[in-house]
């Protein structure tokens, strides 16, 4: 429990409710402790926060894509880490061949969320299929392999040194935004018998530190007849999310959060009903969020805040500045074509600065910063 400094003042004109009714030709701007977790403070601008000319230095808003990213690896160790701290690791893999070796991750538990393609997990645990749009968590030290006929290009992200837990849902209950009944975990079945050998030589490269190391051994080591417990690898298909809505209150991105690991969280973008009410603003607000770097991976659909973003792209808005909406989106603030979101998207918030690696950089568009100056 921590003890804020904190209490209730307003200065000056301000909405009775944050997000709601705002005073009229304002832009409200949240300021925030830990994320969205903690205390806030909204202000009322006269224009937006983000209005900037011009942006110098390194603090800046950073757009990237990862489809420039042409690689083809053998082996999911090989794709190129894009960007990192202590407690993750992100790459982005690539691959289009059944794999014929395995591998484990002595460093933390893995998370792949399957951008493009279909493949099938051979693991400790058994047999199980992806498709686009699924997560599959893997406990730590698992060995696993892939087995595909079409290219995959997976979002790879390591939980490091920890491991992953699902947030807590307190008031809303076991069942809500994702029910454990659509939780899939490999199975023991015909497909993953068939593949044992034990006249068969196979490898095993395990990930420790960041180096790797090396197994032979003179049969498959998946052959597992049988296993019990509540540690295992699962699957979620984003389209088994059932999102938090409100009718009036625009909800924070902490609201979507899928995953939680050591200092930081996996939150989840789905189609979901824009606000209703008629005085609720309908596209994210603007916000200081000064304790976490953010990161959103764009899988598919229409992204409504964002301008000449499209699937495959990674934005980058680290600690220390405004960023929200861009201009075109707030044309919409408070009345949207569509009824419904048209978006799916990962978020990843780390409460620790980001490192990004010069393979993520050589994919940088660079004029990003200026999307959000007002074309007159």
């Amino acid at each position: 429990m921590k003890n804020w400094i904190q209490t209730f003042k307003k200065e000056g004109v301000v909405a009775k409710q944050a997000h709601y009714d705002l005073p009229e030709g304002t832009f409200e701007r949240e300021v925030g402790k830990e994320g969205f977790f903690g205390p806030v403070a909204h202000f009322y601008h006269k224009n937006m926060p983000t209005g900037w000319i011009d942006f110098e230095g390194e603090l800046q808003p950073r757009a990237f894509d990862t489809n420039k990213i042409t690689d083809i690896e053998s082996s999911p160790y090989k794709s190129p880490i894009i960007m990192h701290n202590a407690s993750i690791k992100v790459r982005m893999l690539k691959i289009d061949e059944s794999m014929n070796h395995l591998v484990s991750n002595a460093d933390g538990d893995e998370m792949l969320f399957i951008h493009k393609g279909n493949c099938e997990v051979f693991c400790d645990y058994g047999h199980i299929k992806l498709s686009e749009g699924d997560y599959f968590m893997l406990p730590r030290c698992t060995k696993w392999r892939l087995e595909m006929d079409e290219l995959c290009e997976i979002l790879m992200i390591e939980c490091t040194n920890a491991h992953y837990q699902f947030p807590d849902k307190g008031l809303l209950g076991p069942n809500a935004i994702v029910d454990p009944a659509v939780i899939e975990v490999p199975a023991i079945n015909k497909t993953f018998k068939a593949q044992q050998n034990d006249n068969e030589t196979w490898t095993h490269l395990i990930k420790h530190r960041n180096k790797m190391s090396c197994q032979i051994f003179p049969f498959n080591p998946l052959d597992a007849v049988g296993w019990r417990g509540n540690l295992m690898p699962i699957k979620l298909n984003w389209r088994d999310i059932s999102p938090l809505m409100s009718h009036k209150y625009h909800v924070p991105p902490s609201a979507h959060t899928t995953f939680m690991g050591n200092r930081f969280i996996i939150c989840t973008f789905v189609p979901r009903l824009f606000e209703t009410a008629e005085k609720a603003l309908k596209i994210p607000f603007f916000h200081n969020n000064d304790d976490y770097d953010e990161v959103l991976f764009y899988h598919m659909g229409s992204f409504f805040s964002r301008d000449n973003i499209h699937p495959g792209m990674i934005t980058y808005h680290p600690q220390g500045f405004t960023h929200g909406p861009h201009p075109g989106a707030m044309k919409k603030a408070f009345k949207q074509d569509n009824a419904m979101t048209d978006e799916v998207a990962v978020m990843i918030d780390t409460r620790d600065s980001l490192e990004i690696t010069t393979e993520l950089e050589q994919t940088e568009w660079k004029e990003y910063v200026d999307s959000w100056k007002i074309k007159k």
